[in-house]
């Protein structure tokens, strides 16, 4: 049987915009797909706010975890860390960063999974897959290792400590396509934050707004698709066939982004619009 864009396969919400396809125009519309970590491969991102507000307020900056979710998600520390010194009129402690990941560390080991139905999405995608987080290198390889998915990516894993700068600027995204040699065009990112998907749109790639992890309210999916993505989801049994009835921006007429900024040396380092329509908020599987 056909499936058409009204049919669900889960319960999950998924909300898309664009045009009806026939299975006979499904075919594997792209050669990579690039996926945040935070949010959307471990569901990690109330515990990360929660450590962010401790140890900040701890240090004469007074926040709580619904704030920095609100002002920070997203964006790597680096540029959090410059916005809140200006706030606060002087630097923040030499070992903030290392207090930080510390408790940051202890709260994964205790109470980090993965993002539910991710390992089955994973198994039924062809395409290669790659991470590119705004966390750092270490993070990562304690929360995806802590949710035995480590190995799945690696070394296929970029943070945005390797680029100039970091989401919402495309660098980290045009970073990561240049690593694993597939055209932006031709790359689908799969984000849960506003910066990300700015990002995501501002290097060309096709973007999709995951709202599943525990952090994402009521609403959240209508601020990702107002954010620019085509499609939101909430379930990861979903993306398989949702990434089926995506265009990417080489078939829309997309233009080409220009390079990044990369802090790595070597050959690779140098190297979308939402659609709308009267389909837009239909279910796609």
């Amino acid at each position: 049987m056909t499936r058409s864009p009204e049919t669900s396969a889960f319960s999950g919400e998924v909300e898309i915009g664009l045009v009806k396809k026939t299975r006979q125009d499904r075919n594997r519309n792209f050669d990579l797909v690039i996926f945040d970590c935070d949010g959307v491969l471990v569901d990690s991102e109330v515990i990360s706010c929660r450590a962010h507000a401790e140890v900040l307020s701890r240090h004469g900056y007074p926040i709580d975890a619904g704030q920095v979710f609100q002002r920070f998600l997203g964006r790597s520390t680096r540029q959090a860390n410059l916005e809140i010194e200006a706030e606060l009129g002087r630097s923040l402690p030499d070992d903030y960063h290392v207090q930080l990941q510390d408790e940051l560390l202890r709260s994964f080991e205790a109470e980090l999974q993965a993002v539910p139905h991710i390992e089955q999405a994973l198994d039924a995608i062809a395409q290669p897959v790659c991470v590119a987080s705004s966390g750092s290198h270490q993070r990562m390889r304690v929360s995806l290792g802590r949710a035995g998915l480590y190995d799945r990516f690696a070394p296929n894993i970029f943070s945005a400590s390797q680029v100039a700068n970091g989401k919402p600027a495309p660098d980290l995204f045009l970073f990561a396509a240049a690593r694993m040699k597939v055209p932006p065009g031709r790359c689908l990112v799969v984000e849960d934050s506003i910066p990300g998907i700015t990002g995501a749109i501002a290097a060309g790639m096709a973007v999709l707004g995951f709202h599943g992890g525990s952090h994402c309210q009521p609403g959240y999916a209508e601020t990702l698709r107002a954010a620019g993505a085509s499609a939101t989801f909430s379930d990861m049994r979903q993306l398989p066939a949702l990434m089926e009835w995506i265009d990417p921006p080489s078939l829309r007429g997309g233009a080409q982004a220009p390079g990044p900024e990369s802090r790595d040396s070597g050959p690779d380092a140098g190297i979308s619009p939402r659609n709308k329509g009267p389909d837009a908020g239909f279910s796609v599987l």
